[in-house]
């Protein structure tokens, strides 16, 4: 399998395994500070304004939007390079993206249609790709290097239905002037790439920035702007090596998200201040559809489309992969953290006493999400005997 262990995603799955570390830690740090005698101050400090936005909305709007940038960037080098670039290969992690996205999104809509909490059908859909390539890097050598490849694809695509699930039903009332302009922006970026062929990263970062404020105002999340700016940057397959701009760029962006954006991100938000009655709170309809989404419908989905693909000749399984490292795949990718927040965040925005019961099934469905797959693929997700060699790869 070309590119299969480059450079670049080498260094993506090192660091995510070291930030999903860092936010293990902060989200830990962050729930012992919010229920502590400090918790008052702690939580207010995130409330407190500056030039016009809480210190909360600053890092889930502005720094966020670098977060989804990073992703762009890494949507755009799996469709060009990567494991996406060939179609009859991109079909199995996009049809299990698929069935990673609807079964959990029926999960919760059996749950809460037609309540009030209907809006939270998009946070089982995610996962968390920082925290699930991180459970795969304490597996080392004990599961093939073709895992690594068909979960950060399958975690890619993941991330962008997320993309377009708030895009499109997590909009805000939306002024079409400000998102005309917020196009046009994008448009000259374009032009800047395909038509002036400008190498440069500043014009694009400048641009960026102009469009992500035109976003913010028009109604649509401003974090889309970031996405929309890593498809405006130039990126070349001859030259990954040498540095394009969107390597570059990447390259540069790995570790300030992993051990900046995303910790403060955690800090911000997983802030709950949790009462005597927390335990009922997560057998409530809205928190039982994001625990049983993730946690259930994940594995189901991303099991049985992938299955249903391979039985009807769409595709087929990577080298020296077998239906067991599918589950554990579909196992891990309930692990839905950083996406599912940011969500939660969108959909239940005003009603802080359901962000919070909604962020302790994340968290609850993320450890148990998280221990299941790591426990499945250590017991069962050894290399195959006939996996190609240089299947296996240090973590």
């Amino acid at each position: 399998m070309p590119n299969i262990l480059s450079r670049t995603f080498k260094e993506f799955a090192e660091s995510s395994k070291a930030g999903g570390i860092v936010l293990i830690a902060c989200t830990l740090a962050s729930l012992a500070l919010a229920n502590s005698p400090l918790g008052p101050a702690y939580l207010g400090f995130w409330h407190q304004t500056v030039a016009g936005l809480s210190v909360e909305h600053w890092i889930n709007d502005a720094l966020m939007a670098v977060f989804f940038l990073l992703i762009g960037l890494e949507l755009e080098r799996e469709l060009y390079s990567g494991e996406l670039a060939d179609m009859r290969r991109a079909l199995l992690p996009m049809l299990a993206a698929a069935g990673g996205i609807a079964v959990p999104a029926l999960i919760h809509y059996s749950l809460n249609g037609g309540s009030a909490t209907q809006a939270g059908i998009g946070i089982p859909m995610a996962t968390d790709i920082a925290f699930a390539l991180g459970v795969l890097a304490l597996l080392g050598s004990g599961v093939p290097a073709t895992l690594k490849i068909f979960l950060t694809a399958l975690a890619v695509m993941d991330d962008l239905g997320a993309i377009a699930v708030i895009a499109v039903f997590y909009t805000a009332d939306l002024s079409f002037p400000y998102l005309l302009g917020a196009l046009a922006v994008f448009a000259a970026l374009l032009a800047m790439n395909r038509l002036l062929r400008v190498m440069a990263l500043l014009p694009y970062v400048l641009g960026g920035v102009l469009m992500w404020f035109l976003m913010l105002k028009s109604g649509v999340h401003a974090t889309i702007a970031g996405v929309l700016l890593a498809f405006a940057i130039p990126y070349s397959v001859k030259d990954e090596d040498a540095g394009s701009p969107s390597h570059r760029l990447e390259h540069m962006l790995h570790k300030p998200v992993a051990f900046l954006i995303l910790p403060l991100f955690a800090l911000a938000n997983t802030g709950i201040a949790i009462g005597a009655g927390w335990a009922m709170e997560l057998l409530t309809a809205n928190s039982l559809g994001i625990f049983l989404g993730l946690v259930a419908g994940k594995p189901v989905g991303i099991f049985l489309f992938s299955f249903g693909a391979v039985a009807a000749g769409l595709c087929r399984l990577p080298p020296g992969l077998g239906w067991r490292h599918v589950a554990g795949v579909g196992l891990l990718g309930g692990i839905g953290f950083t996406m599912s927040i940011f969500i939660t965040n969108l959909a239940f925005t005003g009603q802080p006493e359901t962000i919070d019961a909604s962020k302790m099934a994340i968290l609850a469905a993320t450890v148990t999400a998280g221990v299941l797959g790591f426990l499945w693929l250590k017991w069962l997700g050894a290399p195959r005997a006939d996996s190609p060699a240089g299947a296996r790869i240090p973590s």
